[in-house]
């Protein structure tokens, strides 16, 4: 029971944070086709409905179906409802037409003939968009390509249903967020609606307040209605926020322990060469070269090299699913797959190894900077991948 809770509550957080990317959408740009009209009922469909597959996993080998009813109210202000039945294994289809969809079989069908409809007059579409998905792989009309795709796991679904979410707005930017086309008005849309989602998030730890400082560039990474002053450490906002995590404490006395005159004399800072020490300098007069390190890193694990890639599972400003995007794109084989590695009776987290002596590891609860908010488990993963022992 205590695992199965476990996945449920994975799969919630999975749901929520994703929501967080299409939510404030009222299309999804997706390889979808339009329908009309169906069997069964008369006359045109009297709201807007959208299916098609979306393909999820490294190789997509995994199509996952759907049904998306606009909203029949207002449909760029009502909320976005995702739907998945349970089982594992029934079809989103029985919530569609039995449930809460816009449509029911009529109580009384001619025998032998094709089923009619009715509308449903209690349909939950009449206030929110829903998006219905068969989930897991197998379940309605998705399917795997492959027998090993066919296959699922509770934790897998849960990495699917994200994916899922994810790719309106991969679909309609191909991958770029930084340098947009203005001429991609869906992109544009996508993006901002995503930038509204998400605006308020500390998105070095998505579970911490939202504080200026613990991001490692506020500048960036925050609207111009915070201004960050890191020596004292101070937040203006427009509603106090509980800004008291533990990072933020250290990152204050780390101020005023380096810029005390008898610590710069113990650790022998030459005099005049520092006035002000601070934690990130972003003034710097420094010009950004390399802009992929790929080529550097597939030199190194060709001779020999062995590395560790970590991510926290709750950071937005290099999300794991981007470091994985990045193996992907390395193309080395799998040699052990997904598993949970443990610290003191507990998952700390999921890891994978590849040939070329590459290990992948994210670290459960962790942040952009997962040492600081994981310490044990981070440590105990290094110190087992330092000794070439599986994490």
């Amino acid at each position: 029971m205590a695992s199965k809770m476990a996945h449920l509550l994975c799969l919630l957080l999975i749901f929520m944070l994703s929501l967080l990317i299409i939510a404030c959408s009222s299309k999804l740009v997706l390889g979808h086709s339009v329908v009309e009209s169906l069997p069964g009922f008369e006359g045109p469909l009297p709201f807007e409905l959208e299916t098609g597959y979306v393909g999820v996993d490294e190789s997509e080998d995994v199509q996952l179906f759907y049904y998306f009813v606009k909203s029949e109210s207002n449909p760029k202000e009502d909320p976005l409802l995702l739907w998945l039945t349970g089982g594992p294994g029934c079809s989103a289809f029985s919530a569609f037409i039995n449930e809460i969809g816009p449509l029911n079989f009529k109580v009384k069908q001619n025998g032998g003939s094709l089923p009619t409809l009715d509308l449903n007059p209690n349909s939950w579409t009449k206030v929110a968009s829903i998006l219905f998905v068969d989930l897991p792989v197998g379940a309605g009309f998705s399917y795997g390509t492959t027998s090993l795709a066919s296959k699922s796991t509770d934790l897998q679904s849960c990495d699917q249903a994200y994916e899922f979410l994810k790719k309106s707005l991969q679909r309609s930017c191909q991958g770029e967020y930084f340098n947009i086309d203005p001429s991609n008005t869906p992109c544009l849309q996508d993006y901002q609606a995503y930038s509204q989602c998400i605006d308020g998030l500390n998105p070095s730890q998505i579970l911490e307040p939202s504080c200026g400082i613990a991001s490692p560039k506020p500048q960036e990474l925050f609207s111009d209605r915070r201004s960050v002053n890191e020596k004292n450490i101070e937040l203006v906002v427009h509603q106090p926020l509980p800004c008291d995590s533990s990072s933020i404490h250290a990152y204050k006395l780390s101020h005023l322990w380096l810029n005390d005159d008898r610590v710069r004399e113990a650790l022998h800072i030459r005099k005049g060469s520092i006035r002000e020490w601070i934690r990130c300098n972003y003034g710097l007069p420094y010009a950004q070269s390399i802009w992929d390190s790929f080529q550097y890193h597939v030199n190194l694990s060709t001779k020999g090299y062995k590395s560790l890639i970590y991510s926290g599972d709750h950071g937005m400003v290099v999300p794991f699913l981007g470091t994985q995007a990045w193996i992907r794109a390395l193309n080395y084989s799998i040699v052990s797959d997904w598993r949970s590695w443990w610290v003191q009776g507990q998952v700390a987290g999921y890891t994978r190894t590849y040939s070329n002596r590459m290990t992948f590891a994210t670290v459960k609860g962790g942040g952009h900077v997962a040492p600081e908010s994981k310490p044990v488990e981070c440590c105990a993963m290094f110190e087992r991948w330092i000794a070439n022992q599986p994490l």
